[in-house]
């Protein structure tokens, strides 16, 4: 019988019985067999040239020999029977009276005695030897294999993958298809199908086996001293009194299990266990490093704007109080100017909640946008309209390609992002503020798609190069004259606008001075339908 792949359900792929191919052991037997031959040959032939020369004990000492030879590639029954021929082959060819198996005289059965009792003690004793060293050889092999299961499950950075080795490993222990299940996170209250990840085809039975054994974090099975008449094991992946999961060690023959084969299955379980709660672990050091970074950023902004609200606070109340108790005796400039203050006020809180609620919207998971095929000229109309009604007497220069392509964008979300950085170019700087749009195709030997870029440019101080890797970053401010109005997230909501668009922000300085905050857009195809 050659070593077979069995093509059962959930019998892993490649799995091969542990017996020896047929012909291999034939072979071994039958060269057992010749090597036994030859040295009773060579034995008998020995006696035969000393016969009448030395004693009987010493020709009987070339047969001891011959078989204790021969038990060491024979088998132990094989090994006792030829001990066994060699000692009737020399009473009936050398022992008085010759040719028959009778003895005459008590030395000479004392003789043939001593004789058979030695080489069948040392054919024991080879035999023991052999199935020592095999044993050793197997366990120095099933070491290996520990090793090598405990290596690649701590590099695999998810338990799940090496769930195959581990399951492929305990179906050779086994000789037929193991199972396993795995806990996703915690322990759940009832028996939740979602709750666990399963490898190899179960039943009803089994399945609950496993989540008995799960919740209870005990082996049971054949040779365990629980549920002892089931035909396979049960065992828990364990790690530091916890389980995290269960296998399924079905036997091919429950009669035949040991103790020390379920220990083995059971390292290996451990040793998956290990693995599933050190990534159990790594989950919630992250999640609890998420929260707490979270927690940061809520505590830091709601400090923040509690602080930078207070000042448009304190002018609108100012502003309001005025009119209110004087307006009667201010001119009609004064009026006019407090209810200026006002508008420009609350225009300022209005800019700092939407940047602040935009950001915290646009960080969300699963965050849509609301996309539309749009005009880049539209955009920058809007943004030019909004600049030059709060702008005062400055003036914002805008020069477009020709024949630019259509955005795929929310285009209140791009004209929020072209105000903040025209905002905050009127900031930062004293001169005009230009915005540019060009396309941007590929260079030779590049690929990817083109790329439209709308640039704010200013000729302002500019940002000093420590500084620049941190501008995007949430509440950073300059140190311009009107850097204190203002949360410090405009540049950061710029950024999460554009990386929710697939696009990018970057900062490029001047050559004589002043920065150009530049939003780099995938161009994309426009179907024909909407084209058209």
């Amino acid at each position: 019988m050659n070593a077979l792949t069995s093509d059962r359900p959930g019998w892993p792929r490649g799995l091969q019985t542990v017996q020896a191919p047929p012909r291999a052991g034939l072979r071994r037997r039958l060269l057992g067999a010749a090597a036994a031959a030859a040295l009773w040959l060579a034995a008998w032939a020995g006696a035969t040239l000393l016969d009448h020369h030395v004693d009987l004990a010493n020709q009987a000492m070339l047969f001891v020999i011959a078989s204790v030879m021969a038990s060491i590639w024979l088998s132990a029954p094989a090994a006792f029977a030829f001990a066994l021929a060699c000692t009737l082959s020399f009473n009936w060819g050398f022992v008085p009276p010759r040719g028959s198996l009778a003895v005459d005289l008590e030395r000479h059965a004392v003789l043939l005695t001593a004789m058979l009792v030695v080489s069948w003690l040392i054919a024991g004793l080879v035999a023991r030897l052999r199935a020592q060293a095999a044993a050793a050889r197997d366990a120095a092999r099933w070491a290996a294999r520990l090793q090598a299961v405990g290596e690649a499950l701590r590099d695999s950075a998810d338990p799940l993958q090496q769930a195959e080795p581990v399951a492929q490993a305990l179906s050779e222990l086994g000789r037929a298809p193991a199972a396993l299940m795995l806990l996703r996170d915690e322990m759940p209250q009832a028996d939740q199908p979602d709750a666990v990840w399963l490898h190899g085809e179960l039943d009803a039975d089994e399945r609950a086996g496993l989540w008995l054994c799960l919740r209870q974090s005990q082996a049971f099975g054949p040779g365990t001293g629980r549920h002892g008449e089931q035909p396979a094991w049960y065992l828990p992946l364990r790690s530091r009194g916890a389980s995290y999961g269960a296998a399924l060690v079905r036997l091919l023959e429950p009669e035949r299990a040991t103790d020390s084969l379920r220990a083995r299955a059971q390292a290996l379980c451990d040793l998956l266990g290990v693995a599933l709660q050190r990534a159990v672990l790594a989950r919630q050091t992250e999640s609890a490093h998420a929260l707490a970074q979270t927690q940061g950023v809520r505590n830091a902004m709601l400090a923040s704007i509690s602080h930078d609200y207070r000042t448009p606070l304190a002018v609108i109340l100012g502003a309001a109080s005025s009119l209110q108790s004087q307006g009667e005796r201010l001119s009609p400039a004064q009026r006019e100017r407090l209810a200026r203050q006002i508008v420009d006020e609350v225009e300022q809180l209005s800019r700092m909640t939407d940047n602040t609620l935009q950001l915290a919207r646009l960080d969300a998971p699963g965050v849509t946008l609301r996309l539309d095929w749009e005009s880049a000229e539209e955009i920058v109309g809007t943004a030019l309209a909004h600049a030059r009604r709060h702008g005062g007497e400055r003036r914002v220069h805008a020069r477009l390609e020709p024949g630019l392509p259509l955005l795929r964008c929310d285009a209140l979300l791009l004209s929020q992002l072209l105000d903040n950085l025209i905002d905050n170019a009127f900031k930062y700087s004293s001169g005009p503020v230009e915005l540019v749009v060009r396309l941007q195709n590929r260079l030779p030997g590049e690929t990817g798609d083109p790329q439209i870029v709308l640039a704010v440019r200013d000729r302002g101080a500019g940002v000093a190069p420590a500084e620049r890797h941190k501008v995007f970053e949430v509440f950073q401010r300059g140190d311009g004259a009107n850097a204190a109005r203002g949360v410090g997230v405009g540049l950061a909501v710029c950024r999460a606008i554009a990386r929710a668009h697939g696009g990018e922000l970057k900062l490029r300085a001047r050559a004589h001075g002043g920065s150009s905050f530049e939003l780099w857009l995938p161009v994309l195809p426009v179907p024909q339908q909407e084209n058209a």
